[in-house]
């Protein structure tokens, strides 16, 4: 349910002018005050390699430094969905130890269907249900 809300957040910005004005949260995720971004609604090099949607809003330090060293932006489903074309995704396989339980756990994508927690480790590993979501429109690259 965080994610969700977190995504009506993240829906309700426009582009990356008005990331800067985002409301970034606070800092009391486990992991705040690291170095990296813990939040999935930031997509970027500043971004950690393992999310979790309760850390959503709780790493405002370091996500907003992220952004204004240009190293992550503020991840928009509307604009990822114009640019995503899941027939030219290599999903991958179904090698996860999550495959094949209806949510996508690929690190790559966002949306609804997502797994509550996404692993870099799980990239291409997880296609049978990320092809579903994506051809269905639920679930977009994350870095477009």
């Amino acid at each position: 349910m965080k994610f969700l809300i977190g995504l009506v957040v993240v829906l309700g910005l426009a582009g990356g002018a008005q990331a800067q004005s985002a409301d970034y949260g606070d800092d009391t995720s486990e992991w705040a005050n690291d170095g990296e971004c813990d939040d999935r609604r930031f997509t970027g090099a500043g971004v950690t390699g393992s999310l979790d949607s309760d850390d959503s809003g709780h790493d405002a330090t370091d996500c907003k430094r992220a952004v204004e060293f240009g190293r992550a932006k503020l991840w928009v489903f509307a604009d990822a969905i114009k640019v995503t074309q899941c027939d030219a995704v290599n999903f991958g396989d179904d090698s996860s130890e999550w495959a094949k339980d209806r949510e996508c756990d690929d690190f790559r994508f966002e949306g609804d269907g997502m797994s509550a927690v996404v692993l870099s480790e799980d990239i291409g590993r997880d296609a049978a249900d990320c092809r579903r979501l994506c051809d269905a429109g639920k679930i977009a690259l994350r870095d477009y």
